[in-house]
């Protein structure tokens, strides 16, 4: 069974910074891009950051660009989201994800594994 399973969340005042971790069981992705992705309360989930298969590229909204690094560690089998200058309009479940091939990619549809996510909330 596949499993992605997001851990480091928490509540956090503005400003402050998390890391978060998911980690895989079942099979591993190290041919395949991964993300991650945030979903607000009463908004659609929006795409926050991918990273190719070897981590050579990199993609991420503008939202969080220059705030939060996305990194891989695919001996680990671990993918990683550091989060600084957090912000209110950050809080959301954040779901980590494994793309259908190896390119970074924005659209949700390209994933194919999806973890269960993680709260994380700033306070103002």
């Amino acid at each position: 069974q596949v499993q992605l399973v997001e851990s480091g969340g928490g509540l956090v005042q503005a400003g402050d910074s998390l890391r978060l971790s998911c980690g895989a069981s079942g099979r591993t992705f190290n041919n395949n891009a991964m993300g991650w992705f945030r979903q607000a309360p009463g908004k659609e989930r929006e795409f926050v950051a991918a990273i190719s298969w070897i981590g050579g590229s990199t993609a991420y909204a503008d939202s969080v660009k220059g705030r939060f690094t996305i990194s891989r560690d695919n001996a680990k089998n671990t993918l990683y989201l550091r989060m600084n200058s957090l912000k209110p309009e950050d809080t959301a479940v954040y779901y980590c994800a494994a793309c259908r091939w190896s390119g970074v990619s924005t659209r949700s549809h390209d994933y194919a594994y999806w973890g269960q996510g993680t709260q994380v909330t700033v306070s103002s």
